[in-house]
């Protein structure tokens, strides 16, 4: 078993209060619980949830000071007393659910991220935007050291997420699902999941730049809703038989989109809410959902076992996360692009500048 000399200090990026800036600073370096791993994070994925995190949108409070991030991937450098399932020198990941109780209803059924004591990385624990961080060894990503840390950091709550709302939905093989959101970071990886999975993805976002990048990740079609005249007839007319997509993958960051997709989806269809604006809520009229037999359903992020399926379809190269890598100190950088919705794809942050 390999050994690293762990240092005291370490470079992170610090929330100091709500509503930024994020500072980017000297910290010390934490020490693993009895049932944590302390992973040297090498990189780390930048979700748009951070954003959240930072300007403190959604009804539940931040830890404050706060590191935030929870796509951090990295080698594990020590472990605590009760842990015997990791070993220092394997790869491991750092995801949103940090850590559940393991033994209520909901954890003993799969459904850890329900647990009533989750912990979510990079908001009510300190997450991935350091170069050392903690994780409860129960609930790491294992990562096979022959992947690049690299390019799967943005895997770790992108694709485990979408891979999610993706199973949620029901969608079987050879049918078609409407991905809202589709150029943005959970949007890319959502096409290719779809890809893999054996469905026909149709991308809905604006712009030129995202349109190239979702045909050319393999979406059916592209529908720009700055540019159409009537999204609902659009988004039907790109299903071979006119009656609309299967099911509706909602990765939006507005609420707009939320009202519109039981318009569009086929009777019998799933609509899957998974983006989270801050302050939105859903509207459907109750008689069309009930005559047209329409299900609208949340999903959150993966369990354990999701995470391994997840990780698998990348492993195999199915799943290619398009990213840009910049340096940790740049971090405010990137929010300020997220906020203006200028983003196209995934920013990977390297802990190490």
């Amino acid at each position: 078993m390999p050994s690293y000399d762990i240092p005291t200090e370490q470079w992170a990026q610090v929330l100091e209060k709500t509503g930024g800036p994020v500072v980017y600073k000297k910290i010390p370096v934490p020490k693993p619980g009895p049932d944590e791993v302390l992973i040297n994070v090498k990189y780390s994925g930048v979700c748009h949830t951070d954003l959240h995190a930072v300007m403190g949108d959604w009804p539940l409070a931040t830890k404050i000071p706060l590191v935030g991030g929870h796509e951090g991937a990295g080698v594990v450098v020590a472990r605590g007393e009760l842990v015997s399932d990791i070993e220092i020198g394997d790869h491991a990941g750092i995801k949103w659910l940090h850590g559940s109780c393991l033994s209520c209803s909901y954890c003993q059924n799969a459904d850890e991220p329900l647990c009533a004591k989750a912990l979510m990385s990079g908001y009510t624990v300190d997450g991935s935007f350091q170069q050392y961080a903690t994780a409860k060894a129960a609930h790491v990503a294992r990562i096979p050291k022959h992947v690049s840390l690299e390019a799967v950091a943005p895997v770790l709550c992108a694709g485990i997420t979408v891979y999610k709302g993706l199973k949620e939905s029901g969608a079987r093989p050879g049918q078609y699902v409407a991905i809202v959101g589709a150029g943005g970071g959970l949007g890319n990886m959502a096409i290719q999941y779809a890809k893999a999975m054996g469905l026909h993805p149709i991308a809905i976002d604006a712009g030129d730049d995202k349109a190239k990048s979702c045909k050319e990740l393999g979406a059916s079609a592209f529908i720009d809703f700055s540019k159409t005249k009537d999204i609902v007839a659009d988004v039907k007319a790109a299903t071979p038989d006119g009656l609309g997509p299967h099911a509706v993958i909602l990765l939006a960051v507005s609420e707009k989109p939320f009202q519109q997709a039981t318009e569009y989806v086929r009777s019998r269809g799933v609509v899957v809410c998974i983006g989270l604006p801050a302050n939105a809520f859903l509207k459907a009229p109750v008689f069309d959902t009930v005559i047209r037999m329409i299900q609208i359903k949340g999903s959150y992020v993966g369990n354990r076992a999701d995470t391994a399926e997840a990780l698998d379809f990348f492993e195999q190269g199915l799943i290619k996360c398009p990213y840009k890598t910049v340096g940790l100190s740049e971090l405010q950088n990137i929010y300020d692009m997220m906020h203006d919705m200028k983003v196209v794809g995934r920013y990977v942050v390297d802990t190490s500048r």
